[in-house]
């Protein structure tokens, strides 16, 4: 019983999801009045938005949103953005990337392999090293752009693709600057449990559990996806990070169709990889380059970015929001600091 309890409280709170509820339920109306092509936010009428697309070292291709100041002139400094893990560019990364924008950068927000319009079959995982090469291919495709100068390119990580970005930067030094908002280390949670509750049994419990499941899906030749999801209505008993999730993945807030927190699971194998490769055991090397570490005062996530402060060198900030939540830092942005995120890429960009 702890081990489902553990798994439910703490890896699967990493991704967003509960326990399947009320199955029977419909959805709600407003999904059928949102398609594909819809964005959770408005784009800035200074800004211009293209798609592109772009291939990683594995040949995955990978779909992005590029966003451009309409007022811009010579070599621009570019930021690449992407999270948070499982949503698309749809969502919170394209608000940032509008955002970023619209105060003079070039901007890129991508989907990860495997996910949203990016290309990798089966669909639906991930991987600690492929999504790290994500973050170096958006490095690859801008560095290549008449409008951007190469040596003059950040990153930004939302959520799980924070401790993506911040491993990124340590291995890519064509990587200036960079900055994560509600940060997760996806590893250490899926190999640890939230809070490093997990104890040594239940992790060999659960790897045993995964094992198993590569015959079943080998035999079938096809994965197995979790029966878990936030449910399309609450009870009110829920985790309070239960009902922060849902409020931003089930309704018109955030949803979106493409969007695995929004409509669907990860495999069931998917954590073995994260839990026995540590993303970030070469993030002081991220120095001299700046470090920009943004989370919720009260968000349930926040020591993720504390502990990464400690364990980086100089030169690193730790920004606390007061009253934050982990998913404020997704959306609001009347909280979030652009303005912070503005001065530290200006200043670590500069020619």
């Amino acid at each position: 019983m702890r081990l489902l309890t553990l798994v439910l409280a703490s890896i699967l709170l990493s991704f967003g999801y509960i326990q399947a509820q009320n199955k029977n339920n419909k959805n709600l109306n407003f999904k059928n009045m949102i398609n594909s092509d819809s964005y959770t936010f408005k784009l800035s009428d200074k800004v211009t938005r293209e798609k592109v697309t772009f291939k990683n070292r594995y040949g995955i291709e990978l779909m992005g949103d590029l966003y451009i100041p309409k007022n811009h002139s010579g070599e621009m400094a570019a930021i690449a953005i992407s999270g948070p893990f499982g949503a698309v560019k749809e969502q919170s990364s394209g608000l940032y990337a509008n955002q970023m924008a619209e105060r003079g950068f070039i901007t890129l927000a991508f989907d990860p392999s495997y996910t949203g319009e990016s290309s990798g079959e089966p669909r639906r995982i991930s991987s600690p090293d492929i999504n790290t090469e994500d973050f170096s291919a958006t490095v690859d495709y801008l560095g290549l752009l008449r409008d951007v100068d190469r040596q003059r390119i950040g990153i930004i990580g939302i959520c799980g693709f924070g401790g993506f970005a911040l491993n990124a930067a340590a291995i890519d030094k064509r990587i200036k600057a960079v900055a994560t908002a509600s940060m997760y280390d996806m590893s250490r949670v899926n190999a640890k449990g939230y809070n490093d509750s997990m104890t040594k049994e239940e992790r060999t419990q659960l790897l045993e559990q995964m094992s198993q499941q590569r015959w079943i899906d080998a035999a079938n030749e096809t994965l197995t996806f979790k029966e878990t999801g936030l449910p399309d209505s609450l009870k009110g008993d829920e985790p309070l990070f239960v009902k922060e999730y849902f409020d931003y993945y089930k309704t018109p807030r955030g949803y979106h169709p493409r969007s695995i927190n929004s409509t669907g699971s990860w495999s069931f194998t998917n954590p073995a990889t994260m839990m026995n490769m540590p993303i970030m055991t070469y993030i002081n090397e991220i120095s001299p380059r700046p470090i920009l570490l943004i989370a919720g005062e009260k968000a349930h996530s926040r020591y993720f970015s504390e502990d990464a402060y400690k364990a980086a060198a100089e030169p690193k900030e730790l920004v606390l929001i007061p009253n934050g939540v982990h998913v404020d830092l997704y959306d609001r942005v009347d909280i979030i600091p652009f303005d912070k995120l503005d001065a530290f890429f200006t200043n670590s960009l500069k020619k």
